[in-house]
């Protein structure tokens, strides 16, 4: 069987631009030394684009076809994922509700903003922001006659999975070239984007190492890395490949935590003013400057050596920019 061929199988709701872009990044290679390429997941198309629609293509495919009517999940406030959704079920006529961590702001701004431009009805959770009450909120749509389908945290679930197996496809097709990048770096959350990247690349074999770079220091039950095996080899089963992981293949840089999920210092703000203003690129605040602020670590300590061949994979999230208006003076 051809690799990626049995992809095909799963229903799959079209809501992205594919294939997304792969340019490198001429100004700031010179600049840093290395062949610096980016993958602009950025500019999937969904509600101004990000990871999280390539999860959702195999996600909502699945709730259309078992005739759900209306979409739930759960994030942070300024969650990209939770906006995504929104936008998903906004396209197909589904309802939607997000239960989003915190308490209901005086004014919406960047990503929630969007969510009440699409319909979503949201529910305030205070301190929960990771889907901990999706459970309670299925059960009461059900009682109340709808028949909604639980979106997981992150989209990360076997089917999300595969979204980002088959992104691996769609950069093997576009790198005619076929360079071996030396290394691929992204932000890694709920494991998910994780899980399809390090599927996929051990099925075509794209990039020798693979770093997520960690957003958030709450884990997951056994471990974020635990975590990301477990999504691979699920999705490996589903999928009918013969791979198997453990927690060792994955390689997670915490040395970019800062003051916690969401907390914008220093290091986010100086990527993404180099980025914008080198290369006209946005990235967002919580996730993708952290990540490449990561990169830049590794970079300039000279774990990445000189010369080396890098991918990083832009996540999305730009509209959260605006709500972190104050704390980006970037001067």
């Amino acid at each position: 069987m051809p690799p990626f061929s049995s992809l095909k199988q799963f229903p799959r709701a079209e809501l992205g631009h594919w294939p997304t872009p792969l340019i490198e990044l001429r100004r700031l290679s010179d600049q840093l030394g290395v062949q610096l390429f980016i993958k602009r997941d950025d500019l999937s198309g969904l509600a101004l684009g990000g990871n999280k629609t390539r999860k959702l293509e195999y996600i909502l495919g699945d709730a259309l076809q078992k005739g759900c009517d209306t979409l739930i999940t759960a994030g942070a406030a300024q969650s990209n994922h939770c906006r995504q959704t929104a936008a998903a079920a906004a396209q197909f006529g589904l309802k939607c509700h997000l239960m989003l961590g915190g308490h209901k702001p005086e004014h919406y701004q960047g990503n929630l903003l969007l969510n009440d431009l699409f319909g979503a009805k949201i529910h305030w959770s205070e301190e929960e922001r990771k889907g901990e009450g999706l459970q309670r909120l299925h059960d009461q749509l059900c009682d109340s006659g709808s028949k909604p389908y639980l979106v997981p945290y992150g989209g990360s679930n076997e089917l999300g999975v595969i979204g980002y197996v088959s992104a691996v496809a769609e950069l093997a097709s576009q790198n005619r070239d076929d360079v071996v990048f030396d290394y691929s770096i992204f932000a890694s959350s709920s494991g998910g984007t994780y899980a399809g990247l390090m599927l996929g690349n051990r099925i075509s074999k794209q990039w020798e190492n693979l770093i997520g770079v960690n957003i958030d220091k709450q884990e997951f039950g056994g471990g974020l890395a635990q975590h990301i095996a477990d999504l691979a080899n699920a999705t490996a089963l589903n999928i009918d490949v013969s791979e198997s992981f453990n927690q060792s293949d994955c390689l997670l840089d915490d040395g970019y935590l800062g003051e916690g999920y969401g907390v914008v210092g220093r290091p986010e703000i100086d990527a993404i003013e180099l980025l914008a203003r080198n290369e006209g690129i946005l990235l967002d605040p919580v996730y993708s400057a952290r990540a490449f602020a990561g990169m830049l670590g590794l970079i300039n300590s000279g774990k990445i050596k000189q010369g080396g061949s890098v991918l990083f994979w832009h996540t999305g999230g730009a509209p959260a920019l605006f709500a972190y208006a104050k704390t980006l003076t970037l001067g």
